[in-house]
């Protein structure tokens, strides 16, 4: 027969009271079935735990060291209990969110701050990509959430937006154009472009490229870079043009300057992505607070 938990609890509450009557009180039973239980508990380890006489009732050396460990292991059930409730609640454990770079240019740096300080015993991993290489990661289950630039829809994906912006044209701060409130889109048809290169997520590559489209050519570019601070590094150098999300704004230098482009529908999108089915409480606090954060900003 094995020690179930009840026979613990028992065992404590009759060590602690050294009497039977006042131990049953205690766990509100009758005495006769905690003495049974009691015996069976000593019948189990092959020992006995208390001396009984008709004046007193008092522990062996057997049970004193039973004691300890005894209230060692119900301890221990009561925080393993805790920690499943705080992790079933999302307030425990880890998440693992892959993110975008442009994403630091807008509120999602703060949210992150907001997570860690409501959730601080979470262990929040975070890990800088692009859009194709976080979309892998997730559906591989290599991190929980995604925050993607111009993702799109995926198998296997819940994709949401969270905020939409529009994009402008970078140009070196000496172009004939770098003074203008706005351009068309079409005024660049002869520029070199410097740009991401497709792998880092389709989607984010040719929706910025149909802008020019609508304008009857396609930028040829002469230049790729993985991360926005380079392409701005290279606008500013005279190697081409760019197009970018406003946020990119933030991070210009004095020889790169942004223009609105004119009559533009396309808009570039900040996503939040998880796995279809997900429903940990863990990731769900994350999108709340994601939501909320980019939903105050917008408002």
């Amino acid at each position: 027969m094995d020690i179930e938990l009840r026979h613990l609890r028992y065992f404590v509450a009759v060590a602690d009271e050294l009497h039977f009557g006042r131990a049953a009180r205690r766990l509100h039973l009758a005495q006769p079935p905690l003495s049974q239980q009691i015996r069976k508990l000593e019948e189990i380890l092959g020992c006995q735990l208390f001396l009984r006489t008709s004046r007193a009732v008092r522990l062996t050396a057997a049970g004193e060291a039973f004691l300890e460990r005894a209230r060692r292991t119900l301890s221990n059930v009561q925080d393993d209990m805790q920690e499943a409730r705080s992790i079933g609640r999302g307030e425990q454990g880890l998440l693992r969110v892959g993110f975008i770079s442009s994403a630091m240019l807008t509120v999602v740096p703060r949210t992150f701050g907001t997570y860690r300080r409501r959730f601080p015993k979470v262990q929040l991993q975070l890990f800088e990509s692009y859009t194709a290489s976080v979309m892998r990661s997730l559906t591989s289950g290599e991190i929980d959430v995604g925050i993607l630039r111009d993702g799109g829809p995926a198998n296997g994906l819940h994709v949401e937006p969270l905020l939409s912006e529009p994009y402008v044209a970078v140009l070196p701060k000496r172009h004939p154009l770098a003074a203008s409130n706005s351009i068309s889109a079409a005024a660049l048809r002869d520029e070199p472009f410097v740009f991401h290169a497709p792998s880092a997520g389709t989607r984010a590559f040719e929706k910025p490229m149909s802008i020019f489209e609508e304008h009857g050519f396609r930028p040829q570019i002469v230049q790729e870079a993985p991360q926005w601070l380079t392409l701005l590094r290279l606008v500013g150098a005279g190697l081409g043009v760019t197009v970018a999300p406003a946020c990119v704004e933030k991070i210009v230098l004095n020889d790169v300057v942004c223009v609105r482009l004119r009559g533009v529908k396309a808009r570039s999108d900040l996503e939040l992505a998880y796995r279809e089915g997900e429903h940990r409480a863990i990731v769900k606090g994350f999108a709340e607070i994601l939501r909320s954060g980019v939903g105050r900003v917008k408002s």
